[in-house]
This record gives C-alpha cells, structure tokens and sequence, in this order.
C-alpha cells in the first residue's frame, strides 16, 4: 500500500513537471502586458514588457516622445506604426537620404541612412516599397552589405520646373522610382557626385532618395522647389517590413510542425494553420476559414457559435449556391470591364487588320489557369521587378511562359499595349516569341515562348559554369542580329530601348532570345530620331540619349557595347573604382586599358581559348559602340557583320579614324567607315555575311 502511495506522487509531479514545461514552452502574454501605445494596437507574438513578446525580436518599446506622448519604436529607433497578423507586414517610419547644395560653403552636403535588419524578424516587402528618388539632377545607388550582391539605381532629371507635373507617374522627370527584390534585409544608399544640384540650385537645392511605402507616395512639384517631402514627416516616410516566424528550427511550415515536440510551434490555437512566409524563409499562423482572431494565442481563433446543425447546414448550402452563382455573374462583369480597361478592342482590331501578325492571339482567363494550375506557386520561374513569371502548358500541349505583372497604373497599361503591339509584327530566331495575351484580368497577362535556361547576366554573373569563346561570340552575334533585324528588317523599325543581359534569355541549346519590349518604341521611316522621357537601366544608358532625350537606333547600339563588355570581362554594368565609388562597367573599361594591358582586364576563362586577333576585334568594337557621340558609333548591322567576321576569321582591310585612340587596340580587326560611321562592304563580303546571319 506505501509502495503504490509512492509510485502515485511520483506520477503526479511528474505530471506536474510536464506540465510547467509546457506553459513555459509557448510563450502567452500576460493580464499585465500593454496592448496599446500611442494609438497603436500591439498584437502577440509582438509585445511591450518583458515575457510579453513571443521573442527578443518582437520586442515593442513605448517611448514618450512629448511631454504625455507616448509612441511605439522597434529597436528603440524606428516608429511602429500598425501590425497586420493577417498579412503579416507592419509599417514603420523610415529615415529619408538628402543631398543639398549649401550655397554659403558652395559644397553639396550629403545625410545617408540605410536600414539594417539583418539579425531580425523583418524582411523589406517587395510587394509593397518601392526605391524612391526626388531632383532635378540626381542619381541615387540602393545596395546590400556588401555592395557586391544586389544594387540598382534610378536617375531623376528635369531642366525646369515646367519639366514635371503635380501627381505625374515616377518615370524619370522630377522623381523616379524602381522595384526591389525579395528577401532583402540590408540597405544603403548613395549619391553619385556628379549629379548635383550646384547649378541649379535656385529652383530645386535638394535630391532625396528612400525605400518607401508605394501607396503613400504622390509625386508634387513642390518636392522640387521647397524641402517638403524632407519636412513633412521630420525627415521620415512609411516603409512596409514582412515578418514572420523566423527561428533556426521554423524554416518553413513543414520543418516547423516536425518540431511541435520542443513546443516551440508558433499556430497554437486551435482553428488555426500554418502559411509558409512569401519573403524569406519562416512561416505565418492564420485562423482558418470561418474564424477570426490571433491564431499565435492558444483559444485565440473564434468563430460563431451555432446552435442547429442542420439549419446550418442547409443555409449554408444555400448561401454557397447563391454565392457560387452571384460570383460567376460578377466575375463576367468584372473581365468585361478589365477587358475594354485593357484596350481589348483596340488589340483586337490591331491583331484582325495586321498583315503581319505572326500567330497572336487573345487568350482567355480560364485558358491561363487551367495552363498555370490556376497560377500555383510552384509554377512559379521567376520574379521580377515589374512581376512574376509562370510555366504554363496550354491545351494544345505548348509550354510557354506567362508575365504576371504587380502593378496597375495607366503607364504600364500603356507598356503592356506598346510591347504587345510590337512584338505581334516580330518574327525572328533570336527575339522571343509572343504567342499572345490575356485582358480580362485587373493584371494584363503576356504568354510568350517558354525559354528555359534564364538570363544571360544570370549566365555570366551568378552561375560558376564556363563559358566558352564561341559562345560568347555566338550570342553576341545573335543578340547584334536581332537588333539589326529590329532596326532595319521589321516592317516599321523598332527601337528597343532597354537592352541589357538581362533582357537576353537562353535557350537549352543557349540560343540568344532578346526580350522584354515594355519600354521599345517604333519610330517612322521618315524620321532619324524620337524625343521621349528617358527610360531604360543605368550602367546601359546612352549618354547622348540621357542628356537630349533624343532616342535613335545609336542608343541601342551603345547599350549593346556595354553586353559586349560584359562578355569580355564577365564583370557587372555596375562595378566599384579604386575611389571606392560605383563606376559604369563602360567608363571602368576604358579607363583601365589606359594603364593596364588587355589581357589583365578580360576574363581569364577566354585567355587561353580565344585568340589575340579575336578578343582585340571585339574590345575595339565595344569601344566603337560606347562613343560618347552617337556619329562615330557604327550602326547594328555594321556590327552584326563585324561579329559574323571574327566568328569567320576573316581578314578585313584597316580601319582609319583619326579620332579613336589605337594604343589599346593595335592588332584589332577595324572596318572602313563614312563620316557618319557607318561601314562600308563589298557585294561579295556582305553576301557571304548575310548568309551566315539566321533569320
């Protein structure tokens, strides 16, 4: 009887034991915890007091900032300002960079500040911020830790104040504004000194660049000419930060719940589940269906309490036929009106009196999702900027790749019709193709031929895989046709606008494909050159064209150099100089081949592989094509043959011009040119040549 009596009170504090350890296992606020300050509802698993927050890291602490005043700070820096547990983002103030002119010193004067987040719960949200630049004459770098990961830039410019427009798009005049990627959580930024406000100081003093919150921007032109964008939130703009269930056990759902055991399982609460975060690794806890409330607390999701089982299930039967058919009415009425908001009238007439539509066509929105598995994430290859990209397999077996984009503002409606519009009169090898599209989402969607082997940049600067010499002439050359094709052999001549490696995909057998005509425009035959607003990706921008605004076929052609470069020396458009500061690949180049010989600037992978006559031939032709004047670049097709030279192997007669420097290149294959720098052939050489180009 003592012995049984023993083995009883063992059992029960054991019991006891477990139980503690689980209680102390998922953390739970407790009666004393604040769940308000300054206004601001603060939700578990964030928390203000110590054993109030599932971790240090969702760590509130409410600072009185004025006498009574009383608001909450992450850190003990940034300004909390809302916390969504159903999407998992919060909001927070985020300091703004300045780069002033002081006119008393005559000096520009520059205040920086990044944003590190590194060793926290937060991840910069891609969905929601964009990189924010505001000048007249401003260039603003944003980079990771190391500067040698992700940067990326945006110029702002405008002549006058007549340049910009109250509430205008960020398309370059006045502000500008770009994309980041994923998984970001680092940030600095930098101004590029030679563009400042010195000279025009007395109608806009000021630049300023953040990553900021998208929709609480609006573009006004008293940005420009008074430090109001800087004043208005002492120096702060809203950023949205993505959070989640970031732990070295909790990468994702799945390894998450292997390890419920540890009692570390942040979905505690019963009508709860487990959504794998869409920024970085972790995951997120909602109330499923029919409840509601804060799924991190054990009871915390809560539904109504119905009392006839039957009742509810025949009203809700009820209610989810009348719903199934109110919704398949209001889902026709909704593709209706995207399909006229998308201009499907106007495409649809382009595409039924085009002479030269290849095959286009509108396809529906059920065909895309049924080819897409209704766009499931799996489906997913990439993420851009401006969008996603998803395989889909169409009913007639064809693989393609459809472009979903973010964001629905007028400008890229306007892009969407011009790419769609241009790429229906192409019909090349090394232009990818465009099957058609979809209006009847709020997104316009975009199916072209699958290419399944990425970006030529993803080739050449993020994949450790040789690269032959022949390949990179070959790709050269096809991209340099395609080019040619687009200026002089389409029937209206096309003007890209935006090339870059990562415009160029690749095929399995690594065929060239230009693509991405967003930005490209069609320029008539009786005219050398268009005015527009100044578009496309810095470290590939015509200088020429940046400074007029007057777009021509030389624009491409320089942007082509810089392609040329980056084959040359598998080096970024962007890289860093000795001063430490971010340089044009271009401008790098050329001043590097002044003081070192070329075979220490190109890539050592093509050294033993191609010959000296080869890669000379090819730097000379990327020096031609970066001239700073547009008369002394050669046109594409001069270019396209040059490539389809060095592949041959030909020998061509010397090239002179006084104006460029031969210290760098003196073996190179030149070519004979006019004085408006386009080269000349004979019958023969250009008959041979053409043959070799594909079409």
């Amino acid at each position: 009887m003592e012995a049984r009596c023993v083995h009883l009170v063992i059992v029960g504090v054991l019991l006891v034991l477990a139980a503690a350890q689980e209680a102390t296992a998922i953390a739970v606020p407790g009666p004393q915890c604040q769940s308000q300050c300054g206004g601001v509802d603060i939700h578990f698993p964030f928390g203000i007091g110590d054993n109030c927050s599932r971790s240090p890291r969702f760590n509130v602490s409410c600072q009185e900032v004025q006498d009574g005043i009383y608001k909450p700070f992450l850190s003990g820096v940034f300004e909390l300002l809302n916390i969504s547990l159903l999407h998992g983002t919060i909001r927070e103030l985020n300091p703004i960079s300045t780069y002033c002119y002081n006119s008393p010193s005559g000096r520009m004067e520059s205040r920086t500040s990044g944003h590190d987040a590194v060793s926290s719960t937060f991840r910069f949200s891609d969905v929601h911020n964009r990189f924010t630049v505001i000048g007249c004459n401003t260039l603003a770098i944003i980079y990771d830790r190391t500067g040698t990961g992700y940067q990326s830039g945006c110029v702002s410019t405008c002549q006058s104040l007549s340049d910009v427009v109250d509430g205008g798009s960020c398309s370059g005049r006045g502000c500008c504004q770009t994309a980041i990627p994923k998984g970001m959580d680092y940030y600095n930024v930098s101004f590029d000194a030679s563009f400042n406000t010195s000279r025009i100081w007395s109608f806009s003093r000021c630049s300023y660049a953040v990553l900021m919150e998208a929709a609480a921007f609006r573009f006004s032109t008293a940005y420009i000419k008074t430090t109001r964008f800087n004043d208005t939130g002492a120096g702060q703009v809203p950023v949205v930060m993505d959070w989640a269930i970031r732990e070295r056990e909790a990468s994702s759902c799945e390894v998450a719940q292997q390890n419920n055991g540890t009692g570390s399982y942040a979905c505690v609460s019963s009508n709860s589940e487990c959504v794998d975060s869409q920024n970085g690794p972790g995951y997120l806890c909602n109330c499923t269906q029919g409840y509601q409330g804060n799924p991190y607390l054990p009871g915390g999701c809560h539904g109504l309490a119905l009392s006839s089982a039957g009742a509810i299930l025949i009203v809700a039967a009820a209610v989810a036929i009348f719903t199934r058919r109110w919704q398949r009415i209001v889902q026709k009425r909704l593709r209706k009106r995207y399909f006229h908001k998308n201009k499907g009238i106007l495409l649809e007439q382009l595409f039924s009196s085009s002479a030269n539509n290849n095959g286009t066509k509108i396809f529906s929105l059920d065909d895309l999702q049924k080819a897409t598995n209704n766009f499931d994430r799996t489906r997913v290859v990439g993420n851009g900027g401006h969008g996603t990209v998803y395989k889909g397999i169409l009913a007639d077996q064809r693989v393609v790749a459809i472009k979903k984009s973010k964001l629905v503002e007028s400008t890229e409606i306007e892009q969407f019709i011009n790419e769609v519009a241009i790429l229906s009169q192409i019909n090349h090898r090394n232009v990818v193709k465009l099957h058609g599209c979809c209006l009847e989402s709020e997104v316009p969607l975009l199916v072209y031929e699958f290419i399944s082997n990425g970006t030529l940049y993803d080739l050449l600067h993020h994949r450790d895989r040789e690269l032959p010499w022949e390949a990179r002439l070959r790709i050269a050359a096809e991209v340099a046709g395609a080019l040619t094709y687009l200026h002089s052999a389409a029937s209206v001549s096309i003007l890209h606008r935006d090339v870059k490696s990562m415009n160029v995909l690749l095929s399995d057998s690594y065929t060239a494909k230009v693509s991405d005509f967003g930005a490209s425009r069609s320029i008539p035959i009786d005219q050398t050159h268009l005015v527009t607003a100044v578009q496309g990706t810095f470290g590939y921008l015509d200088p020429e064209y940046f400074h007029t605004g007057q777009l021509n076929e030389k624009s491409d052609v320089y942007s082509f150099g810089v392609i040329l470069l980056e084959l040359l020396t598998r080096k970024k458009p962007i890289v860093d100089g000795d001063s430490g500061y971010k340089v044009n690949l271009s401008s790098y180049f050329l001043w590097e081949t002044e003081r070192r010989p070329l075979e220490e600037i190109v890539d050592v992978g093509i050294i033993g592989e191609a010959s000296t006559e080869a890669i000379l031939g090819m730097a000379q032709l990327a020096e031609e094509c970066l001239s700073l004047t547009r008369e002394d670049r050669p046109t594409m097709k001069d270019v396209e043959m040059r490539l389809q030279m060095l592949r041959c192997q030909q020998d061509v007669a010397p090239r002179a011009h006084p104006a460029k420097r031969t210290k760098m290149i003196s073996h190179a294959i030149p070519m004979a040119a006019s004085q408006h720098g386009s080269r000349q052939y004979s019958q023969e050489q250009e008959f041979i040549l053409s043959s070799r180009v594909p079409r």
